[in-house]
C-alpha cells in the first residue's frame, strides 16, 4: 500500500501551515455553508466566498468545506464545485476539501475534480478524504447506486490507492487501467496534484494515515471525545514517507466569538437545536436564534444540547482564544481548523474576525490581479 502513496509534487512543505501572530499553531476554517432559516443557498454560498477572503486577507492557512446530502441546513453537497468558485474569487489561501467521501465516487472522478481544481489553483488545493456517506444510509445507496453500503468502507484502502495511482499517472504495465490518464493531470503537465488528506472520527483512518506517512485531519468537533486516542493512534502509527517526515495533525474544532459573550451562546444554541434535529431524524434549515430560545427542549433533548455545547469553544474572542490555546496545549495539534457554525452568515464573518484579531493576525496584503 505505501509504494502507492507517493508522488513528486506532495511534500511536507505543502501541508504545514505558517504560524501567524501569537496563535500557537496555524488557523484554518472548516465551512459547512449552512443555511439558515429564512436564508437560500445562494447567500450561503456568498457567505463562503466572504469568509474565503476574510481567511486570506486575515492569514488563516487554509479553508476547506465538507460533503454533506439530504442535509437541509447545508449547503455543501458538492466541493468541488464550491472550491472552484472559491479560487475564483482568491489568490492565496489554501482550498480543499474536508472532506470528499471517497466511498461515494469513482476514484477517477475525484482524480479529474482535483486535476482540474489543480490547474485553475495550482499549488493551494488540498484533497481530504473521508470514508463514512456524509448523510444517511437511503441517501448513500442513492449515491452509490448500491444497497451494500458496508462495501464502500471496507474497500477504502484499495479505493485511496486507486485514486493516488490516477493522480500520479503511474499504474504498472499490465495493469487494467494502465492506459487511462486523468485529465487534467500529469500527463498533460507541469506535474504537481493536490496533497492527500484522511479525515476521521475514530482510529481507522489515523491508523491508515499514520501507515502511509499522510497527514490527519481529525473531527474533534462531533467526536471529542476521541480525539486524543484518535491523534496517539495516528502518531504511533506513522511511517515517515515521500509525504512527511513527522506526523502532521490538524484538528476540526467548533468555535464562535462575538462581541457579546451570551450573543454567542445564543447563536451556538441554534447549531446544537439542529444536530439534535438532524439526529432524531427531523433535519431542517438552522434555526434562528429565537427559534432555538423558544424550543421547549425535554430533559434528554437538554442533556444532548448541553453535552453538544459543551465541545464547542465559545463567547467573548479573548475567551474563545483562551479555549483554543487549551485544547491546542492538551491534543498536541499542529493546526486548529475551526467551523463557525451559527443561524447568520454575519455571525460567522464576525467570528472569524474576532479571532484573528485576538490572535493578532495581521492583515495581509492583497496579491496582483
Amino acid at each position: 500500500m505505501s509504494d502507492a502513496i507517493r508522488g513528486e509534487a506532495t511534500r511536507g512543505d505543502a501541508i504545514r501551515g505558517e504560524v501567524r501572530g501569537t496563535a500557537p499553531v496555524p488557523l484554518s476554517v472548516l465551512d459547512l455553508v449552512t443555511v439558515g432559516s429564512g436564508r437560500t443557498a445562494s447567500q450561503a454560498l456568498a457567505t463562503s466566498v466572504e469568509i474565503s477572503r476574510l481567511a486570506e486577507r486575515r492569514g488563516y492557512h487554509r479553508h476547506w468545506v465538507a460533503e454533506h446530502h439530504s442535509m437541509p441546513g447545508v449547503a455543501s453537497s458538492s466541493p468541488a464545485v464550491i472550491l472552484a468558485h472559491l479560487a475564483a474569487h482568491t489568490r492565496r489561501v489554501r482550498l480543499g476539501s474536508g472532506g470528499v467521501m471517497l466511498p461515494n465516487h469513482a476514484p477517477l472522478v475525484i482524480a479529474e475534480q482535483f486535476g482540474t481544481l489543480e490547474a485553475l489553483a495550482p499549488g493551494r488545493v488540498d484533497l481530504g478524504l473521508g470514508r463514512a456517506p456524509g448523510t444517511d444510509g437511503a441517501t448513500a445507496a442513492a449515491l452509490r447506486r448500491t444497497d451494500t453500503l458496508n462495501e464502500g468502507a471496507d474497500d477504502f484502502p484499495q479505493q485511496l490507492a486507486e485514486l493516488t495511482r490516477f493522480l500520479d499517472d503511474d499504474f504498472p504495465d499490465g495493469h487494467p487501467y494502465a492506459r487511462i490518464r486523468a485529465v487534467p493531470g500529469p500527463v498533460q503537465g507541469p506535474k504537481g496534484r493536490p496533497p492527500i488528506w484522511l479525515l476521521g472520527s475514530s482510529g481507522f483512518s489515523a491508523r491508515l494515515a499514520g501507515m502511509l506517512g499522510l497527514p490527519f485531519a481529525f473531527a474533534h468537533h462531533f467526536s471529542a471525545h476521541n480525539t486524543i486516542p484518535a491523534l496517539d493512534l495516528y502518531r504511533e502509527s506513522f511511517r515517515p514517507s515521500a509525504v512527511l517526515d513527522a506526523p502532521y495533525a490538524l484538528i476540526g474544532v467548533a468555535a464562535l466569538a462575538a462581541d457579546d459573550p451570551e450573543e454567542a451562546r445564543r447563536q451556538v444554541l441554534t447549531g446544537a437545536l439542529s444536530m439534535l434535529r438532524l439526529r432524531t431524524g427531523r433535519p431542517g434549515l438552522i434555526p434562528t436564534p429565537e427559534e432555538a430560545e423558544a424550543y421547549a427542549f425535554s430533559p434528554a433533548e437538554r442533556e444532548f444540547v448541553e453535552s453538544r455545547l459543551a465541545d464547542i469553544v465559545y463567547g467573548s474572542a479573548d475567551e474563545v482564544r483562551a479555549g483554543l490555546d487549551g485544547l491546542q496545549k492538551r491534543t498536541g495539534a499542529d493546526e486548529l481548523m475551526i467551523t463557525a457554525n451559527a443561524h447568520g452568515g454575519d455571525v460567522r464573518v464576525r467570528s472569524y474576525e474576532l479571532i484573528a484579531d485576538a490572535y493578532g493576525l495581521p492583515e495581509l496584503p492583497a496579491d496582483p490581479a
